[in-house]
């Protein structure tokens, strides 16, 4: 089979080249630069040149794509993130979509997967939710809800079967927030956020390892079943429980707590709210669906994976 992946060469990209790669399938990376080709290459794909954001080079470099996967964000790294920087992940996701579903028409493929957040859909009042709760956007996620609708609305109109796969919270040894929470618990600046006048409110969020995101793509592609399915471990965990776990893992001291309120000088208020609202949600539609069940079934084991990889390196630990 032919599968077309548009953000080939990020942290969940590269990863469903490799294992698209591994199952038999001939995959096509999209790729801007000499960089992007190696990463591409280096996992068994071969890369094209083009834009996810222009639907010329899209329809061109996806000629032949069976499945069409779009993987492409640009999600700010910065704490304090401007607009213009959280516009540029709303084009990523927005007109990327767009251009995949023409591709998908032009081509007539048979399928089209779409990365996409669960805590789009969080509830307002936290309580557990799943992929039939209402939408809950704010201005982080709107344009990841934006994007669900022009594929599964193409689907409509061009018939091919689309997959919208939501991701948890992702952690990975290679993820730039991972790091940065790791620098951050070793040099002591990395504090549990969490709400309540005093910051003892604790939420819990639901979180994947990238490894696991990107072996839930590869099932996608696979598999015949449609629709949503969010991609999260098996047990939801608060961040105060996320940190800790981290800090031990890397002998760091145990972080000390601010409430949200006052973390909200200094950090963006997406980042705040995404760190102190509940996002309790579960993996069973895609373990029914997919046959799928997570490597790393919970955060316990991932940050075992991640500093034991960091060890391995000399990464961040040494640092």
């Amino acid at each position: 089979m032919n599968v077309f992946i548009a953000g080939a060469t990020g942290v969940l990209g590269r990863r469903t080249v490799a294992l698209c790669a591994d199952r038999g399938h001939d995959v096509v990376g999209l790729t801007r630069d000499s960089e992007g080709d190696r990463v591409v290459r280096e996992n068994g794909g071969a890369p094209r040149r083009g834009d996810a954001r222009d639907r010329d080079s899209v329809v061109e470099t996806a000629d032949g794509a069976d499945v069409l996967v779009h993987a492409a964000t640009k999600i700010p790294t910065d704490t304090n993130p401007d607009d213009e920087e959280w516009e540029l992940n709303d084009r990523v996701r927005r007109e990327g979509a767009e251009n995949l579903v023409a591709a998908a028409a032009e081509h007539d493929a048979d399928r089209l997967l779409l990365q996409s957040v669960v805590w789009l859909a969080r509830q307002p009042d936290g309580s557990r939710f799943d992929e039939e709760a209402e939408p809950q956007p704010d201005r982080s996620t709107r344009s990841a809800l934006d994007a669900e609708r022009i594929v599964t609305e193409g689907a409509e109109t061009h018939g091919f079967e689309p997959v919208v796969l939501r991701g948890g919270y992702f952690y990975a040894p290679d993820t730039v927030h991972t790091r940065k929470f790791g620098e951050g618990l070793l040099d002591r600046r990395m504090p549990i956020i969490a709400g309540g006048l005093l910051g003892r409110d604790d939420a819990e969020l639901s979180f994947v390892h990238v490894d696991d995101a990107a072996s839930a793509f590869a099932a996608a592609v696979d598999g015949d079943a449609t629709g949503t399915f969010h991609v999260v471990d098996d047990r939801p965990t608060t961040y105060a429980d996320f940190l800790q776990r981290f800090a031990d893992e890397l002998d760091a001291p145990r972080p000390r707590r601010i409430p949200g309120w006052l973390a909200g000088l200094f950090v963006d208020d997406n980042m705040r709210r995404l760190l102190t609202e509940p996002m309790r949600t579960s993996n069973d539609r895609l373990r029914e669906a997919f046959d799928w069940e997570p490597q790393y079934p919970t955060v316990d084991e991932g940050l075992s994976q991640v500093v034991s990889r960091w060890r391995a390196t000399g990464e961040v630990v040494d640092a």
